[in-house]
């Protein structure tokens, strides 16, 4: 029997040199936007990443585009709390969403982020999906569960990609699995396949550039 969101396959070779194609173009950063003013014009499709502070956000954009430094992970406040934009190529925007659960920011800077947060998931036309990040050792935490509510609510498709897997023994990961997929069951607007990465191994990322390459 088929389980409800299963591991992504790896692609065929068509869409395999797909993804190469469109990640092997140019990368670079445009801008920190904390306004919906500040947005970059909607010429091209889009996809954006989500995931709590420590997931491995940078990690799997820099192993995505190839380019080493490019997404970086910081502690600053202020940075924290931007959408960072990248270009791949000339076809797509990868958008770096700001790293959630704040146990220690200020409730007035919160507020504003997920209003920010809302604005741009509900009002962005050019958004083909959103990947939310979890980590492999932990599974899905109350913040995330929070973020994929307000992705369901935005009706933006996500799908959850599974980070640091080369962290977890084979013997836990199918706990971790379990956890995960009975989590999705709860969210309408949770694509129906899980993909499992290693920015550190480069395992899945021909996967997900397959993936991103297949989004119209």
């Amino acid at each position: 029997m088929q389980l409800p969101f299963p591991l992504a396959e790896a692609p065929d070779n068509i869409m395999t040199e797909k993804g190469r194609k469109l990640f092997a173009g140019e990368s670079g950063f445009v801008k920190g936007v904390v306004a919906m003013s500040g947005l970059p014009d909607a010429d091209r499709l889009e996809v954006c990443f989500a995931g709590r502070s420590n997931v491995g956000k940078s990690s799997l954009i820099n192993a995505l585009t190839g380019t080493k430094g490019l997404a970086r992970a910081s502690n600053t406040p202020g940075r924290t709390q931007e959408i960072n934009y990248f270009t791949q190529g000339p076809e797509l925007y990868l958008v770096d969403l700001p790293g959630y659960g704040y146990a220690n920011a200020p409730l007035p800077v919160v507020e504003k982020w997920q209003r920010l947060l809302k604005q741009y998931l509900s009002g962005r036309q050019t958004l083909r999906r959103a990947f939310v990040l979890i980590d492999s050792r932990h599974g899905v935490k109350k913040v995330d569960a929070e973020i994929m509510a307000l992705l369901d609510s935005a009706a933006v498709t996500f799908q959850v990609v599974m980070t640091k897997a080369d962290k977890v023994k084979e013997k836990d990961r199918a706990a971790v699995l379990d956890q995960v997929r009975s989590a999705l069951s709860k969210h309408p607007a949770a694509y129906p396949e899980i993909v499992l990465t290693s920015s550190e191994k480069g395992d899945g990322i021909a996967t997900l550039r397959a993936i991103i390459a297949g989004l119209e």
